[in-house]
């Protein structure tokens, strides 16, 4: 566990349920919709991952985000916003609920009628994860790989923290920006531009006093 700026980073709860307990996608679904007080994902093993709730200065941050992302998307016209509770079951098995993520319309269109009654079954095309206070740098660095690896063809990981921005994308070795004002979205998020104004000032992050 490490401390940042008066804050604690810490992994999330591991649980592993096999060979003891085993859930497909509908099982876990129907896990996660009888406990939705709690923040939950599952690995490519099938261990459940719990995490913390946000501060709530990143749950008015990532409000923020979600609210940008959704009046381009509205003018854009190409894909569809999903916020942080909803799930994504990747190829590799995962299920991942990013804080913001977009799909384009065409693969949508293609799913069953029913496929958006669970967690659907794709990995979106761009993702972002918006850390908060108790979130491992290394966890969430991580689960950028993973949705890259995935398919997913472009991802921001916000730090807040140390007002970073983790540019991941298909190809590529992760690109780091550091305290940036604005960062773009193109090609996949076509005139996208998202400023980090509104970000950095919603969480307000200041070391706490020493008695």
């Amino acid at each position: 566990m490490a401390t940042v700026l008066g804050h604690f980073e810490q992994e999330p709860l591991l649980v592993h349920t096999t060979p003891g307990l085993e859930m497909d996608d509908h099982d876990f679904f129907r896990f996660c919709q009888a406990n939705r007080d709690l923040r939950i994902e599952r690995n490519a093993k099938g261990d459940l991952i719990i995490m913390a709730p946000v501060s709530g200065g990143s749950s008015r941050a990532n409000a923020e985000l979600t609210a940008d992302f959704i009046i381009w998307a509205r003018r854009d016209g190409t894909g569809s916003v999903f916020d942080s509770s909803g799930g994504f079951v990747l190829p590799n098995g995962a299920t991942r609920s990013p804080d913001v993520a977009w799909v384009r319309n065409d693969r949508l269109d293609v799913l069953e009628m029913d496929a958006l009654e669970e967690f659907v079954r794709l990995c979106p095309d761009f993702v972002l994860e918006l850390r908060s206070p108790s979130d491992s740098l290394r966890a969430l660095k991580a689960k950028m790989t993973e949705y890259i690896q995935n398919g997913a063809r472009l991802g921001w990981l916000i730090d807040p923290l140390e007002k970073r921005v983790h540019i991941y994308q298909r190809d590529a070795e992760p690109q780091i920006l550091t305290e940036p004002s604005k960062i773009s979205g193109n090609p996949v998020l076509k005139g996208f531009v998202l400023s980090l104004s509104r970000v950095w000032t919603a969480i307000r992050l200041k070391p706490k006093r020493r008695k």
